[in-house]
């Protein structure tokens, strides 16, 4: 990890969490892979403007770009079995390595572009979930063909923001949708509304504590939790409902903190799981409130990643109270982080 120039203008505890940070870095059990660019995805294809887009791999010296340079990827997941194998979503469809990003293949065809989320059934690690803006699209052969898979969702309303996996069971998969949120419970052969919204689900996330338990985030309802595997759902107090939420991330260490990215109010924190909130936007960039596009917790330090959009990556070791800012991502715009588990290298 590269320090800041500027170390000796860091507060005591921006100084102790960034130290926090360092000793733990040689026991990370997990790498970190961001979706990223660096001119707000306004590249045009084949051009040379000098940029890196696409995916970004942590080392030890910063982040490093990994495969093509493109100028918008969305999201990117694994193959549990083996992490050399990524399927990343970008403009074109779905790109897939098989080899950790020496060689990368577009897998998808024409009419299954510009997907949002994608998603791999780690009990089923030959199947692969794909959101696009007019429904799902499904490998069950690990990206080689692909097929619709919509039987139970809308005919309008099935725009997918985001598709996430239950770590649990095999061939149960939730979405977020501008209808709102749907299941699957046998890969995808049919679905059901298990809530209805007024405008798009931006996120879902299964808690790593308690597999019973997510949370949602929406444009305009604010967010949501379920204590039951996602069959019912009720509103979390405390979280504003005026703007849309981004993101919702947990902390793997510690299940009192999560933390959630707003465009209108920034980072918002709750340390005590999910009773309170507050924001957490001190030393973020940005005239008044700062333009959270994305937040993750690493799960190895239990750092807490705020990317501001066009601004770049910061991050922080005493959960939000102060910040600085990762070298190599200045100016970035961060769409996703994954987590990637060492031992599947």
């Amino acid at each position: 990890m590269r320090l800041p120039r500027n170390l000796h203008r860091l507060s005591v505890g921006a100084l102790a969490g960034l130290l926090g940070l360092l000793t733990t870095a040689a026991a990370a059990t997990h790498d970190l892979y961001l979706c990223a660019a660096f001119n707000n995805g306004s590249r045009v294809m084949g051009s040379n403007d000098g940029s890196s887009n696409g995916l970004f791999a942590r080392t030890a010296d910063g982040f490093r770009h990994v495969g093509i340079n493109y100028p918008l990827a969305i999201s990117a997941t694994f193959d549990p079995r083996d992490a050399q194998v990524i399927y990343v979503a970008c403009l074109s469809g779905v790109l897939r390595t098989l080899d950790g990003g020496k060689s990368w293949r577009l897998v998808t065809g024409w009419d299954e572009t510009e997907p949002k989320s994608i998603a791999v059934d780690f009990h089923a690690p030959d199947h692969v979930f794909t959101g696009l803006p007019d429904g799902i699209v499904v490998s069950r052969d690990r990206g080689q063909t692909w097929q619709r898979r919509e039987r139970g969702l809308p005919e309008r309303g099935k725009y997918t923001q985001v598709v996430r996996a239950d770590r649990t069971r095999k061939g149960r998969v939730l979405i977020g949708c501008e209808s709102g949120i749907y299941l699957t419970e046998n890969g995808a052969d049919s679905w059901r509304r298990l809530l209805a919204t007024k405008e798009t689900v931006d996120d879902i996330q299964q808690s790593p504590h308690d597999p019973q338990r997510w949370i949602a985030v929406t444009q305009s309802a604010g967010a949501l939790e379920s204590r039951d595997g996602g069959v019912t759902w009720k509103k979390i107090p405390g979280l504003p409902a005026d703007k849309a939420l981004y993101n919702v991330a947990f902390d793997a260490r510690d299940p009192r903190r999560l933390a959630v990215a707003s465009w209108s109010h920034g980072l918002l924190v709750s340390e005590d799981g999910g009773t309170t909130w507050a924001p957490r936007n001190a030393g973020l960039p940005g005239e008044g409130t700062p333009r959270a596009w994305r937040t993750a917790i690493d799960p190895d330090t239990g750092a807490i990643y705020a990317a501001i959009f066009g601004e770049g990556l910061y991050t922080s070791g005493d959960t939000g109270r102060s910040w600085h800012a990762v070298a190599g991502m200045e100016g970035a715009s961060v769409q996703t982080f994954t987590f990637v588990p060492t031992v599947n290298r």
